[in-house]
């Protein structure tokens, strides 16, 4: 398989300490390097890893010992990453959403395409085995033909257990650009891309209060939409109703639904690789839950990272990243401007995953981009 694929790590806040724990100690990768503005921080982290060496963010950049740049960084500074590590001949793996802004996000694939490297973006929590089970089903004809699905998430604020959660509140955050992504690749796994969108949305509360942490009780302004909500016309005309929402306390309503002609399924939470994917078929009396028959076993955050490099993975790529981008900023610009968006991008739905061990995808060594 040759030496293995060199990491370096920009941004190290609280989701990169589970990619590091999926990464560290994987015969196919190896963190050269980590980099964040708190200088302290990167130092603590490259002292826990033998062999990784804490650099500043440029010089991690364009540093000869690393392949590709796992982009950890917060909304706002995703694209500007990207850009610098393109800029230096590397490939691209970054958190979601791909960028702040669509144009950002074009910026990246076209910097990408010129420079002659590749784009990942998560999520890939999709890539389990709860939504890739999902998929299995709805392509073995379990539900017949989908004819609509609706797809609900809310939560009372992430405020309540993040100690740093302003950016979830400024441009590029909002329930829509964090959490959506999780739902709407999901649903491009399931039935395909996207071609206009309708949206409304609202932002009752301009202020928000910091429930832990050092900052626990300091107030912060709220400048994006809390809830947003809308329905997407998939190029095969299934129409999903989707709600996210930073404003509700609770809810009854299964993460995303497939309602076909022969039956329901519930799918389960997309921010999760696991869960149970139960089947409501047409003239039963009950759901039945279906075993899992696709999809990284026991998935954890840095899976998608992992395929990405495989020389037949790549399904959590910047295609279907911008796509999701694309169908996201819709519904915000038709909320604003109350009327129906049809977008100008499309994606190919990725290969399905077949059920894969987790001793394969973490034991066996994975071939690196060409």
């Amino acid at each position: 398989m040759g030496d293995a694929h060199r990491i370096g790590v920009v941004g190290l806040g609280v989701i990169s300490r589970a990619y590091l724990d999926t990464l560290a100690g994987h015969p196919a990768v190896r963190v050269t390097a980590v980099a964040d503005l708190d200088a302290s921080r990167s130092a603590a982290v490259a002292a826990e890893l033998p062999g990784v060496e804490a650099l500043p963010v440029e010089e991690l950049l364009r540093s000869p010992d690393v392949d590709t740049v796992l982009n950890l960084t917060t909304p706002a500074a995703h694209a500007r990453i990207a850009l610098g590590a393109i800029r230096h001949g590397k490939h691209v793996y970054g958190e979601k959403p791909l960028a702040a802004g669509l144009e950002e996000a074009r910026e990246v694939m076209a910097a990408a395409a010129r420079a002659g490297v590749r784009v990942g973006c998560a999520p890939d929590t999709v890539l389990g085995t709860g939504v890739q089970t999902a998929r299995a089903a709805v392509a073995a004809g379990s539900v017949g033909r989908p004819l609509f699905a609706s797809a609900v998430m809310v939560t009372p604020g992430h405020e309540r257990w993040h100690p740093h959660p302003d950016f979830y509140y400024t441009a590029g955050g909002g329930p829509l650009l964090d959490m959506g992504p999780y739902y709407l690749s999901s649903l491009i796994h399931l039935l395909g891309p996207v071609r206009a969108v309708v949206g409304a949305a609202g932002r009752l509360r301009t202020e928000r209060v910091i429930g832990s942490g050092p900052r626990a009780g300091e107030r912060i302004p709220v400048e994006v939409d809390s809830h947003v909500s809308g329905v997407l016309e998939h190029a095969d005309g299934t129409l999903t109703t989707l709600t996210t929402s930073f404003d509700g306390v609770a809810t009854t309503a299964a993460p995303i639904e497939v309602h076909g002609e022969r039956g329901t399924l519930a799918v389960p939470d997309p921010n999760r690789f696991d869960g149970e994917v139960r089947l409501h078929a047409l003239g039963d009396t009950r759901w039945r839950p279906l075993p899992a028959s696709a999809g990284y076993e026991d998935g954890a955050r840095g899976v998608g990272l992992l395929d990405f490099l495989a020389a037949d993975g790549r399904r959590a790529n910047g295609e279907v990243a911008l796509h999701v981008l694309d169908a996201m900023t819709a519904l915000l610009r038709s909320s604003a401007e109350g009327r129906r968006i049809e977008l100008t991008t499309t994606a190919q739905v990725p290969a399905p995953v077949p059920l894969t061990p987790v001793t394969d995808w973490r034991g066996q060594a994975t071939p690196s981009p060409a």
